[in-house]
């Protein structure tokens, strides 16, 4: 395995997972033995699908991660079911001569090589990333819907009111600005105005400001959801980025505090590589 990916993944420090004292979330579904019924039908508010709960993307294979990154990925301090396959690298399945690189990016990769990452003192992540790592929440208002990351980012407001982006050149932003729409039980959310300080996942990939998500969030039942992901920034790639996985729901839980430089013990042992 070679050592950058070793310092990537001793980036992470990991919380606990997401928990509230197991309690008991009124409206939820349930089993003749009192456990949540994932397979129920999707709740509905106001006529529209209802996204509310405590998210988490399909966890990458473990299998998936000893095949890529070798047998020897027990040496690393983490638990790698909190990291997925996306989160460590949107290109995950290309070889890099193949990933969509335009001269810009590869250059800004170089130059950025080595560098700690999240870097101090402890940025966000951003979107997609926060999507990818640990568990997310989401609350369903009428008018907006709220994404809290567990892995401490802003949260994120999607406004579903018909409004659309800025148009007055807004101010660049960690995570940018967001506008939802429905199309029938599907969320399709459009974000920019992001600054160019974030990166696409752990490996580094950069973004600029003129960097576009789609994202588009479908819950088919109670406990599972379908997401796809467009990423679009032609300063630095040559092709859209897709991403697609399902969402996963905690049920009967609740994101908790993170803050990222608590008790914080892998930095410096990476720094010195």
């Amino acid at each position: 395995m070679t050592k950058w990916i070793a310092i990537l993944l001793g980036m992470f420090t990991v919380p606990p997972g997401a928990q509230w004292l197991n309690y008991p979330e009124v409206g939820t579904p349930r089993t003749k033995d009192g456990k949540p019924n994932l397979n129920a039908p999707a709740p509905r508010t106001n006529g529209k699908s209802d996204l509310s709960g405590v998210w988490q993307a399909e966890r990458t294979p473990r299998a998936e991660w000893a095949h890529v990154l070798g047998d020897d990925r027990a040496k690393i301090e983490i638990d790698l079911y909190d990291v997925t396959k996306e989160a460590m690298n949107v290109f995950w399945a290309l070889k890099p001569e193949e990933e969509p690189l335009r001269p810009e990016a590869l250059a800004l990769m170089k130059q950025r090589r080595g560098q700690a990452y999240p870097p101090p003192p402890c940025l966000p992540h951003s979107v997609p990333m926060d999507i990818f790592l640990f568990t997310f929440k989401m609350i369903q208002a009428r008018r907006e819907i709220v994404i809290i990351p567990e892995v401490g980012d802003p949260p994120r407001q999607i406004y579903t009111d018909s409004r659309g982006l800025p148009k007055d050149d807004p101010q660049p932003s960690w995570m940018g600005y967001s506008v939802g729409r429905w199309e029938g039980d599907t969320l399709a959310v459009e974000t920019a105005g992001f600054n160019d300080e974030g990166r696409l996942d752990a490996a580094g990939h950069p973004r600029s400001e003129s960097t576009h998500v789609w994202e588009r969030y479908h819950r088919r039942d109670f406990g599972h959801m379908d997401l796809e992901v467009t990423i679009e920034d032609p300063k630095y790639y040559t092709r859209p980025i897709v991403l697609k996985t399902q969402l996963n729901l905690i049920p009967d839980s609740d994101v908790i505090e993170f803050v990222c430089t608590e008790n914080e013990k892998d930095r410096a042992h990476t720094e010195k590589h």
